[in-house]
């Protein structure tokens, strides 16, 4: 087993809290929708409105803690909603507009190299201040290695790429900026394969992303986390929280 029985009860620990809070605060945006309950009914409109509003909160909600019990497995320091900081080189942000050009027009993503460029401009010119930065998540393997990981709940779309990618390179650049030694990985990650059972079409980000270095989706990301079989021990913390949950969420919905 890659997660401990003490962590399984803490994730389902968080999932029951969050829905149980989002329950107690949850306040539909239109309370008649006569053609809908004529059709559906209202107590199935209702639970369709509740999933929707949990939608826009179950990554900060739900998903931010859950990855931090699950990483604290592997990585000696976790920490959540890490500020990276508030200033960038002129020199990265002239590097980062270099580098965005060159992968627009021949679409070939290295991030390693990417790294190295940014790292020799790190501190060179003035330091420009920024709104503060934020990464979801911050993990420090034992090697010593930081990761800067941006949690997307969404399906992103295409065009949204291009902007996650300048973002990943700004976070390095920031980073850099204060511990210009550090080794450093800055990745997005999307919990779940929302085209399952087939595989996320990876190779349609292909020319703006290093795909190897920069997405982790579903188990890969889980597994990244808390090692081999986490990703199918957290889908089992779900279902056993949504199982005591149940009569609950029974309840609530019938009189809705």
């Amino acid at each position: 087993m890659t997660i401990s029985q003490q962590q399984r009860q803490q994730i389902k620990d968080t999932i029951k809290e969050c829905i149980r809070k989002k329950l107690r605060t949850y306040n539909p945006e239109s309370n008649q929708m006569p053609f809908h309950y004529r059709l559906l009914g209202k107590d199935r409109m209702a639970l369709f409105s509740f999933i929707h509003s949990l939608n826009t909160t179950i990554g900060t909600s739900i998903f931010e803690p859950v990855a931090v019990i699950v990483a604290q497995t592997n990585f000696p320091v976790v920490k959540r909603q890490y500020t990276i900081g508030n200033q960038i080189s002129e020199g990265s942000q002239i590097e980062i507009q270099h580098l965005m050009n060159e992968l627009s027009l021949q679409g070939n993503p290295d991030k390693e190299s990417e790294l190295s460029r940014i790292r020799r401009v790190c501190q060179l010119g003035v330091m420009n201040k920024i709104k503060t930065v934020k990464a979801d998540l911050l993990l420090e393997n034992q090697e010593g290695v930081v990761f800067l990981v941006d949690i997307k709940t969404a399906k992103p779309n295409i065009s949204d790429f291009k902007g996650y990618k300048r973002i990943l390179l700004e976070w390095a650049a920031i980073y850099l900026a204060s511990f210009p030694d550090a080794v450093i990985q800055t990745c997005l990650a999307i919990p779940y394969n929302p085209y399952e059972p087939e595989p996320y079409e990876r190779w349609t980000l292909r020319g703006m992303l290093d795909l190897d270095k920069e997405l982790m989706i579903g188990e890969e990301f889980w597994d990244f986390l808390g090692g081999q079989g986490a990703y199918f021990e957290v889908l089992d913390c779900f279902e056993q929280a949504g199982i005591e949950l149940r009569p609950e969420l029974d309840a609530y919905f019938n009189y809705a």
